[in-house]
């Protein structure tokens, strides 16, 4: 079973969320670039950058990462996967049950629907499990297709993230944090006799 994001720690999550909301206007336009995840003068560290590799929820995990590899997926022409996913994070975190029909709706429209203008691809079987689902909306309406993209993302999107010349530039480009800098820069103390 894929652990996702619901899984990450709270703060992770948090992160994702806020990060989400900022990109918001920013996934709509298609000449987004990786220059887009220096917020600020901050950058990612080397050490950073690095565990990304480690796992894809580490990427996801971190503001920095998220950011690089929506970028990515936005030069693949990809993006609607990891919208949708944070469309379902936000639609299973709905309190209201009264606004889940209308979210399922939207989601529903936006991304599954046979004219969605930001269409995932699943198969057949996912999509009528979905749209029976909406039937009677609960906040797991779309965890059969939010499953589907998620392991579509880890298992497609993010290895070839890693492989990518934007990946090895950001990994290049990176220094390491204050804290690897000054342990590597501390004077060898020599034995006085």
């Amino acid at each position: 079973m894929c652990k996702g994001l619901a899984s990450l720690p709270t703060g992770c999550l948090e992160r994702a969320k806020e990060l989400k909301a900022r990109l918001g206007n920013i996934l709509q336009k298609s000449n987004w670039s990786l220059s887009c995840c220096k917020i600020g003068q901050n950058k990612p560290t080397l050490e950073e950058c690095l565990r990304w590799k480690e796992s894809f929820e580490k990427l996801l995990c971190s503001k920095y990462g998220l950011c690089a590899f929506t970028a990515f997926l936005v030069s693949e022409f990809s993006e609607e996967n990891i919208s949708f996913y944070f469309a379902c994070e936000e639609y299973r975190n709905t309190k209201s049950t009264a606004k889940l029909s209308a979210k399922a709706q939207k989601i529903y429209d936006e991304f599954i629907g046979s004219d969605a203008p930001r269409e995932i691809n699943i198969d057949h079987e996912t999509r009528d499990i979905t749209r029976a689902n909406m039937l009677v909306a609960s906040p797991s309406c779309f965890d059969s297709a939010q499953h589907k993209i998620y392991m579509l993302m880890a298992k497609d999107c993010y290895p070839r993230f890693l492989r990518s010349p934007a990946y090895r530039d950001l990994v290049c480009q990176a220094k390491p944090s204050a804290n690897a800098a000054n342990a590597t820069k501390q004077p060898r103390q020599e034995n006085k006799v």
